[in-house]
């Protein structure tokens, strides 16, 4: 309901009521030489003071009514509104943790991808250095040699491995540290090639 109209009908409805009293007013003191001359006069002023005030409290029922709701209505509207903006912020967070997580996710897609890229140089560094003679390589740096290819190639399959669990985490769950053993494994071969080139 309109606010404004509301006023008006305030407005209106105190116009009446002013009306009524100053009829009533004007009906209500007859002079005093006619005053017991004419009762049925005094008696029949008395009956349109009644209906004004009659009229009077029906519109003021009528506008209490239209008040109360056209306030009801509001708080309906402000209680939809606050529910719709509660419901935008929970979706805009569920929207910013799924971002996060896909964005961790790629960051460790990426770690690993290095990783198994480091691991394949190392191993194929080591052997084009054996393989061209440039060492001269012990029996036991031979074993040491043989162990760090070994675990560089545990290193670049643990990545790939990785790889394809990070890639198979739904965005909706955290993607995790997946690349752990395979950055150690890395570390242990790349040491243990070194070792074995020095022996």
């Amino acid at each position: 309901m309109n606010v404004a109209g509301l006023f008006r009908a305030v407005d209106a409805l105190i116009a009446a009521r002013d009306v009524a009293r100053r009829f009533r007013s004007g009906n209500a003191a007859p002079p005093a030489a006619e005053a017991p001359a004419t009762p049925p006069a005094a008696s029949a002023g008395v009956a349109p003071a009644g209906v004004v005030g009659q009229i009077e409290a029906r519109l003021v029922g009528v506008v209490v009514a239209a008040l109360k709701e056209a306030f009801d209505r509001d708080h309906a509207r402000l209680e939809l509104e606050r529910t719709h903006l509660e419901e935008e912020r929970r979706r805009a967070a569920a929207a910013l943790q799924h971002e996060l997580r896909r964005q961790a996710a790629d960051r460790e897609l990426a770690r690993l991808r290095m990783l198994a890229a480091t691991a394949m140089v190392g191993w194929l560094a080591s052997v084009a250095i054996v393989t061209a003679g440039l060492a001269g390589v012990s029996t036991p740096g031979r074993i040491l040699l043989g162990f760090g290819w070994l675990l560089l190639l545990a290193a670049l399959g643990a990545a790939f491995t990785a790889q394809s669990r990070v890639a198979a985490v739904p965005a909706a769950e955290p993607a995790g540290m997946a690349g752990g053993p395979s950055l150690w494994l890395l570390l242990a071969g790349l040491a243990a090639t070194a070792a074995s080139l020095m022996v």
